[in-house]
């Protein structure tokens, strides 16, 4: 694991209890190409708003804290 994936997961940690307190989570599953890849967990999986969720949230803290992303998406199952 590199400096960039580490960084990448202790932000996902900060941000985490947001997801956390309306019953979600997310986990890191990739980075590649400049894309973080997540896959979202509990109500959030499957939830209406779990790509806006990454889009508004998770994508705007990742690019402002970590150098080099460009994009979050959902994982591939």
């Amino acid at each position: 694991m590199d400096s960039t994936e580490k960084l990448i997961i202790e932000t996902i940690d900060k941000i985490r209890h947001f997801l956390q307190k309306d019953g979600g989570d997310i986990i890191y599953r990739e980075f590649k190409d400049g894309v973080v890849y997540v896959s979202m967990m509990g109500a959030c999986d499957g939830c209406a708003y779990a790509e806006a969720d990454i889009k508004e949230l998770v994508q705007i803290i990742l690019q402002e804290e970590v150098p080099g992303v460009l994009e979050v998406r959902l994982a591939e199952n």
